[in-house]
């Protein structure tokens, strides 16, 4: 069998690794059937789309007000969990591919599970994390700071992820059957490097020689494993940011997390079918069939190619069936789909950029401490592994995580068993007394902070550098822009003491109008299932902050003497998860006030205080007690403000159809695995139909001599949807569709189809559709 699997990889050029993962998932099938005994729990996953407008809305992430969305790189998913006790407690997590989870849109997806569950879902056991793409669509946070650039509030990002969520939770929910989950750890050493080593240094060198990277290495993974149908999903934690694609970056994309969990679903259902449908006496014969037609049958191809040109645009009351879901194609109709989510942990300073940071006008390495070029930061760029190809970058980068993943997800053999448990608390951030250890001994009693943002938040990162003349580790500031500032809200004395030495550069947390700039009520949970607790942190932890809050959460876990939670534990940290309040580092990164220093909203002792409260939530777990539930924060939704145009109409020129082909391929055309086709359709705006669960780009290849099956749509990291028109204000646009074709593709005759969706000037939507000319892969 092994020889005979290496001898198609040499037939078909696929690499050998790709080929062991192969053989590794018919394995970890077999292997799962035996295992299955002894589930404890009732699991359940769903996935839905929540890609929200490819069209005209700013991105979130970079607060680049140049980043407008003009298409899909691959769709943004909601993937949920649930675990249950059969007769207790359960607890959810969502995992977005979103730049970061929104107290908005928690709020009102918590309202809906109320209206249809009770309260079987609520903030106490749900938790709705981002993974930090910075290539989503924004404008679905409340707070003013994150929705200027946006023109304020969107409401179709806002309601894509609100549906999107609660559509995933009720999938999880009517997929509810017994089984088992298996926890893994490993180290993955090339996804991720500290892009702000000055301020980690700072931390005492006691500290830092307990760990031999500056970044955590460590991806924890969680295989779903279904009684009756095996294996149905997984979920891990690992620190990069999303920031692979750039943010001069204007198609929609998961980012390198995104990528990573499209490739681990693709292989096992791609995988898992093989395994299903093919015996080893039928492989050789397929195989030898496929090889025979692709020599005997070219030129008849390319004449049945011929026959096929390019179809004028037509109306369309509705989209095609056949236009949806193509990723399941191969899916059993009564098998939950697998679900591979890749969530966001610590990842404050760590960059996916993992060449390092270059200037782009010499080229040399930019400066250690302020991260500049010549003084300024606007050159200073980190560089990804694909560079000068974010694309590539970005898929290097999912795949080094896809690959750790299935390493574990095939090796995973410790099964969590015990409780399922929770525990949640609102607490108010802008002036909590925290109790911190004394220089000398005992201890003292400090305060945070109204949130404010320091000087070096405006300088950015290597990831994505700001603007004008700020740099990060600015612990002065300079007059002018403080004149600035003034103009907004000057902050007193006292707030600038208590966050000294951030220079404040926005006070976001004493700005109230039209309503609040920065949240200062936020979410700190607890999940627990058996041996395995997540903390949900409302922000992104540097690496550091991360560890100490770790540590000190498991410390009191194994220390407590109730026997429950012993060496075994693992403590996972869930960053972006239920709101977003930037970020957290510890004390002593604060100092040194780099990017993500001046960005730490309440002050120098914020990662102090949620030590503290999760240390409280602990202990009441431990104990088995209840929590304060703490204030409730503010919905903001009815004060919510929108400057972004609404689409007027669409048009096309004289004699032009929507969906007619304005740049087809080449008659006859034949194009080689590797090589990109490109067709131009006249299309409309995107957001006029989101198309959700569906698709605007499809690649279909054909079947005899007239049927045509759905092979690739833009959900799929191999074809891109550009959308674009001529000027800002112009009625007209076109749809540029880009299939690279990937090596796996199957050598026949295909075609390419536009999906849209037209405002008329009355304001009725009309379907289209548009199909180009066929052409032969070979």
């Amino acid at each position: 069998m092994m020889e005979l699997l290496a001898s198609i990889g040499c037939h078909f050029r696929i690499p050998l690794k790709t080929m062991w993962l192969w053989i590794s998932l018919v394995l970890v099938l077999q292997y799962s059937k035996t295992v299955l005994s002894d589930s404890n729990y009732l699991i359940g996953l769903g996935s839905y789309d929540i890609t929200g407008p490819a069209a005209d809305v700013n991105m979130m992430g970079y607060a680049n007000t140049e980043q407008i969305a003009s298409g899909i790189h691959f769709r943004l998913r909601a993937r949920s969990f649930i675990v249950a006790e059969p007769q207790g407690k359960r607890v959810v997590f969502v995992n977005l591919d979103a730049c970061m989870a929104s107290q908005l849109v928690t709020i009102k997806v918590l309202e809906r599970l109320k209206a249809r569950y009770g309260n079987l879902y609520t903030e106490q056991n749900v938790a709705i994390s981002g993974i930090h793409t910075h290539a989503g669509p924004g404008g679905y946070l409340q707070y003013v700071v994150y929705i200027v650039t946006s023109l304020g509030f969107v409401h179709q990002s806002f309601d894509a992820l609100v549906d999107g969520i609660e559509k995933s939770i009720v999938q999880a929910h009517e997929n509810l059957q017994p089984g088992s989950i298996f926890v893994n750890k490993g180290e993955l050493l090339d996804a991720g490097v500290n892009r702000s080593p000055s301020a980690y240094l700072n931390n005492p060198a006691s500290e830092r020689s307990k760990y031999k990277y500056n970044v955590d290495k460590e991806m924890t993974l969680l295989k779903f494993v279904d009684d009756q149908w095996g294996p149905v999903g997984s979920f891990n934690w690992f620190a990069t940011h999303g920031t692979s694609m750039s943010r001069t970056n204007s198609l929609i994309s998961g980012d390198n997390k995104g990528a990573a969990a499209r490739f681990m679903e693709d292989w096992f259902e791609q995988n898992s079918a093989k395994s299903d449908e093919l015996g080893t006496d039928e492989i050789p014969r397929r195989v030898s069939s496929i090889i025979s037609s692709i020599h005997n049958n070219h030129h008849e191809l390319l004449e049945l190619a011929s026959s096929f040109q390019s179809s004028p645009g037509k109306p369309a009351t509705r989209i095609s069936s056949a236009a949806r879901r193509v990723r399941s194609a191969l899916r059993q109709a009564d098998k939950p789909g697998f679900v591979s989510a890749f969530c966001q942990t610590n990842c404050g300073d760590v960059s996916p950029n993992v060449l390092g940071a270059f200037c782009l006008d010499t080229g040399v390495p930019c400066d250690f401490n302020h991260s500049t070029c010549g003084g300024k930061n606007e050159l200073c760029y980190g560089r990804g592994p694909g560079y000068p190809d974010e694309f590539e970058s970005t898929r290097i980068i999912g795949e080094r995580q896809f690959n750790k993943a299935v390493d574990l997800f095939n090796t995973a053999s410790e099964q969590l068993k015990g409780k399922i448990d929770y525990r949640h608390s609102y607490v108010d951030f802008s002036q909590l007394e925290v109790t911190i250890p004394k220089e000398g001994g005992g201890s003292e009693v400090v305060k945070t902070c109204p949130a404010a943002m320091g000087f070096a938040f405006a300088a950015g990162t290597t990831d994505g550098p700001g603007a004008f003349d700020f740099k990060q580790g600015d612990d002065k500031g300079n007059p002018f822009w403080r004149l600035v500032r003034n103009l907004l809200k000057a902050p007193d004395k006292k707030q600038v003491e208590c966050h000294s030495p951030k220079p404040i550069l926005l006070d976001t947390g004493e700005m109230k109008q039209p309503y609040d700039w920065a949240p200062s009520i936020l979410p700190v949970q607890i999940l627990r299932i058996g041996q395995l607790v997540i903390l949900s942190v409302p922000g992104e932890f540097t690496t550091m902050s991360g560890r100490r809050l770790r540590d000190a959460v498991k410390t009191m876990l194994t220390s407590s003497g109730s026997g429950e939670f012993g060496s075994n534990t693992h403590v996972v940290i869930a960053g972006l998860t239920n709101t977003y309040s930037q970020y957290i580092t510890s004390f002593e990164e604060y100092q040194i006030q780099r990017y993500e220093g001046a960005s730490t909203l309440y002050g120098p002792h914020t990662l102090s205080a949620y030590i503290q409260e999760f240390q409280k939530l602990a202990s009441a777990l431990i104990k088995g007690q209840t929590v304060e539930p703490g204030p409730q924060p503010p919905d903001f939704l009815k004060k919510q403000i929108s400057f972004l145009t609404p689409v007027v109409m669409d048009s096309t020129p004289a004699g032009v159809n929507f969906g007619d082909v304005s740049s087809d391929v080449p008659a006859n055309s034949t194009f080689k695995r590797g090589s990109t086709v490109t067709v131009v359709f006249w299309s409309a705006c995107p957001r006029n139909d989101l198309m959700t669960e569906g698709t605007f780009a499809l690649v279909e290849i054909l079947q005899g001599k007239d049927t045509w099956v759905p092979t690739y749509d833009d959900d799929d990291f191999c074809l891109r949807f550009n959308w674009s028109r001529p000027s800002k204000l112009s009625p007209r646009s076109q749809a540029t569709i880009e299939w690279t074709i990937p090596p796996s593709a199957s050598l026949g005759v295909y075609r390419i189809r536009h999906f849209g969706a037209a405002k008329r000037l009355m304001g009725s939507i009309q379907h289209f559709t548009g199909t180009s000319s066929a052409f032969v892969v070979a």
